[in-house]
């Protein structure tokens, strides 16, 4: 169920669920330091403990994604549109997969742990769209599915890059490992979905 660079990590379906209410400064930077925590414990020690969390939207079954920055390039990308997990376990875990899986990257080591920054996105439910005008960039990611490719770019993505909604779609296209005009066949499922996005400080 997880998702990364690769199309093999992706969900073909995903309920999930949504958060209630938008997470406060606090809840956020707990996240981040749980985050921070999970990938320090795990690439030093192998261990992946996380202090139980009482404070009910960390504890709401949602999707997410951690991306890891250093130097200010990525440096790794992991998420889950749904998860059994409480949030704030999910993020731990996504966390760790993005430091020591993420295919495209060698294993975060402990020289590693001195520089990087986190960014999380707490995902909603997938939705499938009839139209690609209800696509609305800047709000929405992108999860396209076509035969066995599947690609997924997150909101910020879009704009960090400065994309209209075409450019959008055709790198989401291209993240799957589809011809750039893919989108536009009649076998492809296009989903979006919203994310509160939050990170450290740099």
């Amino acid at each position: 169920m997880r998702l990364s660079g690769t199309a093999r990590f992706i969900p073909v379906d995903s309920p999930g669920g949504s958060v209630e209410r938008e997470l406060n400064a606090h809840e956020k930077q707990v996240l981040l330091a749980i985050a921070r925590q999970a990938i320090s414990l795990g690439v030093q020690t192998g261990q992946e403990y996380i202090e139980p969390r009482e404070e009910k939207a960390l504890n709401q079954r949602n999707g997410c994604f951690v991306t890891i920055k250093q130097h200010g390039k990525l440096r790794g990308c992991i998420g889950n549109f749904q998860s059994e997990l409480p949030l704030f376990r999910e993020v731990a875990r996504m966390a760790l997969a993005s430091a020591t899986k993420d295919p495209r990257f060698y294993p975060m080591k402990e020289a590693d742990l001195e520089s990087f920054r986190l960014e999380i996105s707490v995902l909603s439910p997938l939705r499938k769209v009839d139209s690609t005008d209800e696509i609305e960039v800047g709000k929405h990611g992108i999860y396209i599915e076509k035969g066995f490719y599947r690609g997924v770019l997150l909101p910020q993505v879009a704009t960090e890059h400065g994309w209209d909604r075409p450019t959008f779609l055709k790198q989401t296209c291209v993240k799957a490992g589809l011809p750039t005009n893919a989108w536009e066949a009649e076998d492809a499922e296009i989903y979006v979905f919203s994310a509160q996005v939050f990170g450290e400080e740099s």
